[in-house]
């Protein structure tokens, strides 16, 4: 495990920092991608600059995610898995009112962006045989109403399938994490009956763990109910 890659897109704050830290933990070498170089920084400072690389990313930008490979490439000589996690959400209105600029840069991240994740790290992928894992979500089973954040993840939960399905043969994993609600910055009030983001990061070192020959395909984790 020691010498194992794991590349995590949106990881500054939320499921993907957790996710970075629960994987330093397992003594995985990281690079960390997201917008915010501050916030990048003090994580990467926090876990130990030697074995973690962090690099700045807009996930829209196939430069950029080019770019971020390259550098990942260059630094550790290989990337055994990619947890493309950026993501963003919507505005309140449903599709009566909602703000159609904030729909067009949360489909942006949550749709194209992950598509440009996939293309990108897929060659560095099939050399070493490595695993997928998608951020979807619990919306991306259901039906919301006005939700067109919950769409954007119902294109995650087909990509995940339609992605399974074109690397069959490959000795490629694809996972798709489907959380239920989190308590992370997504949110501008701490919602109530949530989990932690390190709970879905527990999950995903779950998935990336097993052994070559099990391919956990998904894991849906919602919180539970409370007590009445």
């Amino acid at each position: 495990m020691k010498d194992r890659v794991l590349l995590i897109t949106g990881a500054s704050s939320g499921i993907g920092a957790a996710t970075a830290r629960a994987a330093a933990r397992e003594n995985y070498k990281l690079v960390l991608a997201a917008r915010s170089r501050e916030k990048l920084n003090a994580l990467a400072e926090e876990l130990g600059q030697e074995n973690v690389l962090a690099v700045g990313c807009d996930v829209t930008s196939m430069d950029d995610q080019q770019a971020m490979v390259e550098q990942a490439l260059e630094r550790f000589g290989r990337i055994d898995a990619v947890f493309a996690n950026a993501g963003r959400g919507g505005s309140p209105g449903g599709f009566s009112g909602a703000d159609h600029d904030a729909w067009r840069d949360m489909i942006l991240t949550n749709v194209y962006g992950v598509g440009l994740t996939l293309q990108a790290t897929l060659p560095a992928l099939r050399h070493s045989r490595g695993q997928v894992l998608l951020t979807g979500s619990a919306a991306g089973r259901a039906t919301i109403p006005g939700s067109m954040y919950s769409a954007t993840k119902w294109a995650v939960t087909g990509i995940g399938y339609n992605l399974r399905e074109e690397l069959r043969g490959s000795g490629i994993r694809v996972t798709l994490i489907e959380p239920g609600m989190v308590d992370t910055p997504f949110f501008d009030e701490p919602p109530e009956h949530a989990m932690e983001d390190r709970d879905i990061a527990n999950a995903v070192i779950y998935a990336l763990n097993q052994p070559p020959h099990v391919d956990v395909n998904e894991i849906l984790i919602r919180p539970t109910p409370p007590v009445e």
